[in-house]
């Protein structure tokens, strides 16, 4: 699958890697290392402490919130 035929979520990961410089994978440690739980306090948390976009946000914890 290449990344123009990404459906869902992932769709956004090009775009999140070339704006922020960070790969995905860094991106979802952070995310699943962080003291919160709840999918908006995550986006919150990704905007407030790490400049992310609201869709960018988003997408990276509904991906990695759909993982467990």
């Amino acid at each position: 699958m290449t990344a123009a035929a990404a459906k869902g979520p992932a769709s956004y990961f090009p775009s999140i890697e070339k704006k922020y410089g960070r790969p995905i994978a860094e991106w979802k440690d952070l995310i699943r290392s962080a003291p919160l739980t709840r999918h908006m306090e995550l986006v919150n948390w990704l905007k407030s402490e790490h400049g992310l976009g609201h869709g960018h946000a988003n997408a990276l914890v509904a991906d990695t919130l759909a993982e467990r």
